[in-house]
């Protein structure tokens, strides 16, 4: 059984961007279309990294961090943040909040995959 990633993004373009990147890495991809449905699909089910875009409606991606880290089941699972935002309060926001990594839109999928591959849980 192949790890699986969580990609939440507002843009269902980036979303496919990035799940075929994962996919074709062999992992198995959940994809969410903002943080409210990101919790929504966290039910229970092993989910071994979650990556995010920080700006979408709803629920944007630092509020949902902080969700997740409320969650016993995913208190630990390591998030990186994929976004257009480069603003240095939003990364520390983003670090507080308890995303792992922060990878800056537009992005080359080797280095989104390097930063799964160094994060993804065991």
């Amino acid at each position: 059984m192949g790890k699986t990633v969580m990609v939440v993004d507002d843009s269902t373009s980036l979303r496919q961007v990035v799940a075929i990147a994962l996919r074709g890495a062999g992992y198995e991809v959940i994809e969410a279309s903002d943080g409210k449905d990101a919790l929504g699909k966290l039910n229970g089910s092993k989910i071994h990294l979650i990556i995010s875009d920080v700006n979408m409606p709803n629920m944007d991606g630092i509020t949902m961090v902080r969700e997740v880290k409320k969650m016993a089941s995913y208190k630990f699972t390591p998030i990186i943040m994929l976004t257009t935002e480069a603003e240095e309060g939003k990364k520390m926001a983003g670090k507080e909040a308890g995303a792992k990594a922060w990878i800056v839109k537009p992005f080359q999928p080797e280095q989104m995959l390097a930063a799964v591959a160094k994060l993804v849980l065991p």
